[in-house]
C-alpha cells in the first residue's frame, strides 16, 4: 500500500510538472525540431513498430479467422479494426466502408495516439499545437476532395457545389466552396482547443492539489482524447460521404 501511495504521488507529480512545461523528455534530447513535430516522429514510428508486430502475429496463425486466447495484442488490434469498420459501414455504406477503412482507421488512431501521450509525464501532446491539427485537417481535406475527384469526375463534383437549382448556382457556389475551405480549420481549431483546454485543466488542478486529485482529471484526459479522435474521424467520414456519393443531399456537415 506504500508503495502505491508512493508511486501515485511520484505520478502526480511528473504529471505537474510536465504540465507546467518546465520538462518534457523531447526538450531534454535537444533535438534540431520543434517539439511537438519530434512527437509526432515518435508517434508515428510507434504506430509502425506497432504494425509490424501486428503482421509478424497474423503470419504465424494457421487461421486468421479463429482469435487468441486472452487478451493479446493481435485481438486488441482487431478488435479496434472492427469498431472502426463498423463506424464506416454505419456512415459511408456498407458498399463503400472497405474502400476508406484504411485512412479512417489511421487517421483515428494517429490523432488518439498523440491525444494519449500528452497524458503521460514527460510528454506534450502533439494536438495541442495548431500546425499539427491545421495539417490533420488539410489531409483529411484533400483526401475526401480527390476521392470526390475521382468518384464522380471533376466536373460532375464542381457541379455538386451549384445546388439543384441552376439559377440560385451564382449565389450557393461561392457560399459552397468558401464552406468547404473552412472545414480544414474547423476541424483543426476545434481537435486544439480542446486538447489544449484538457491539457490546461489537469496543469491547474496538478499545480492546486498535486495528490490524488490530477488522477481523476487524467481520467478524464482518456475520455477527452477518444471524444475528439472519434469526433475528427466522424466527420471526415461525413466529408467523404458528401464528397463522393453521386446522389447526395445538401445537408453539409461543418
Amino acid at each position: 500500500m506504500k508503495k502505491l501511495l508512493a508511486l501515485i504521488l511520484l505520478l502526480n507529480t511528473q504529471t505537474a510538472v510536465a504540465s507546467s512545461g518546465a520538462f518534457t523528455w523531447i526538450s531534454s534530447l535537444h533535438l534540431p525540431l520543434a517539439e511537438h513535430v519530434s512527437t509526432m516522429i515518435f508517434v508515428s514510428f510507434m504506430l509502425v513498430v506497432g504494425g509490424f508486430i501486428y503482421r509478424s502475429k497474423i503470419s504465424k496463425v494457421s487461421n486468421v479467422v479463429i482469435p487468441d486466447k486472452g487478451i493479446t495484442f493481435r485481438n486488441m488490434s482487431e478488435l479496434y479494426g472492427n469498431f472502426i469498420y463498423g463506424q464506416c459501414k454505419a456512415i459511408l455504406g456498407e458498399d463503400q466502408a472497405h474502400k476508406y477503412f484504411s485512412f479512417i482507421a489511421t487517421t483515428f488512431l494517429v490523432i488518439l495516439i498523440c491525444n494519449l501521450i500528452g497524458l503521460i509525464p514527460g510528454f506534450l501532446p502533439p494536438t495541442e499545437n495548431l500546425s499539427t491539427t491545421l495539417a490533420l485537417g488539410i489531409f483529411s481535406f484533400l483526401y475526401y476532395n480527390i476521392k470526390g475527384m475521382k468518384e464522380q469526375g471533376v466536373v460532375n463534383y464542381l457541379k455538386h457545389f451549384a445546388g439543384p437549382l441552376w439559377y440560385l448556382a451564382i449565389l450557393i457556389f461561392p457560399i459552397e466552396i468558401i464552406s468547404n475551405f473552412i472545414r480544414p480549420l474547423s476541424l483543426a481549431l476545434r481537435l486544439r482547443s480542446n486538447m489544449m483546454g484538457d491539457h490546461l485543466v489537469l496543469s491547474v488542478f496538478s499545480d492546486l492539489v498535486p495528490i490524488l486529485v490530477p488522477i481523476v482529471f487524467m481520467i478524464l484526459g482518456i475520455l477527452v482524447s477518444f471524444i475528439q479522435a472519434y469526433v475528427f474521424t466522424v466527420l471526415s467520414m461525413v466529408y467523404i460521404s458528401l464528397a463522393t456519393h453521386h446522389d447526395h443531399d445538401e445537408e453539409h456537415a461543418h
